[in-house]
């Protein structure tokens, strides 16, 4: 595509959208980014999801981090280092099948996903409240025979529909390590601090014949705006709430997907 100034506002609108919910749910924004760039600047599947891959190398995500670190929200850095780890292996491996998938299908399989996913977490049972004054977070067991699976399939996906892999990473480790809805949410977002789309970014581009780089660029700077928006937000909400209105803005995102097929 012809790059316009009108692209980059464009660009900074979806990445804004996309950062308030990375800040609100913890994941990488993907969920808004893709439908909105296919649907206001008309980008096939591959070009959206590869574009939205790309705007989430920079540590965009810092903003948010920091804030939930200021509301006394912690994480292991041990465990966001194995999942990074499993992650750049399943990311590049998910890319290579998308990018060999047309784009119709691959829309229409990325529209489904997401329906899947609002039922699936609508319906996700709550854990009980964790006091973490009388329970630590206890990663002694399972950092790697759980972490690197989690982070695998946290790639494949990511690398097939254009997500940050947090929606596989979110819930995973809440029912695996006992973590808070907040404290999986920051560690999603301490994963996406380094380049670890870079593998699938590599990947689209060379299929693609480049990604639509402006557009990327005002993308990145409105999801960091957004990130610590939602943040602020998201660290005065109570978990189930979030996970309620994460499950509603999913299922909006796949009727969009979905519209654009008409």
């Amino acid at each position: 595509m012809t790059f316009a100034p009108g692209h980059l506002l464009a660009g900074l609108g979806t990445g804004l959208c996309g950062g308030l919910l990375s800040g609100l749910f913890g994941v990488g924004g993907g969920i808004v980014m893709v439908p909105l760039l296919g649907l206001v600047l008309h980008l096939d599947q591959h070009r959206a999801q590869g574009a939205t891959l790309a705007a989430m190398l920079l540590p965009t995500g810092l903003p948010a981090v920091l804030q939930y670190r200021s509301r006394g929200i912690h994480t292991s850095l041990r465990l966001v280092g194995v999942l990074v780890l499993a992650f750049l292996f399943g990311i590049y491996g998910g890319s290579l099948v998308a990018n060999r998938i047309p784009s119709e299908p691959l829309r229409w399989g990325y529209a489904a996903f997401l329906v899947l996913l609002a039922f699936k977490t609508f319906f996700r049972h709550e854990p009980a409240p964790v006091d973490r004054t009388l329970e630590p977070l206890d990663l002694s067991t399972g950092l790697w025979s759980a972490g690197v699976p989690i982070g695998l399939l946290a790639g494949v996906v990511s690398g097939l529909t254009g997500l940050g892999g947090a929606v596989v990473v979110i819930p995973l480790l809440a029912s695996r390590f006992r973590m808070t809805q907040h404290e999986a949410q920051l560690t999603s977002l301490v994963m996406l601090l380094p380049p670890i789309g870079l593998p699938g970014v590599y990947v689209y581009a060379k299929a693609q014949g480049g990604l639509p780089w402006g557009v990327i660029a005002g993308v990145a700077v409105g999801f960091a705006v957004g990130a610590l928006g939602g943040a602020r937000v998201a660290t005065r909400i109570q978990g189930v709430k979030l996970k309620q209105t994460y499950a509603v803005i999913v299922l909006l995102m796949a009727l969009l997907v979905a519209l654009r097929g008409r």
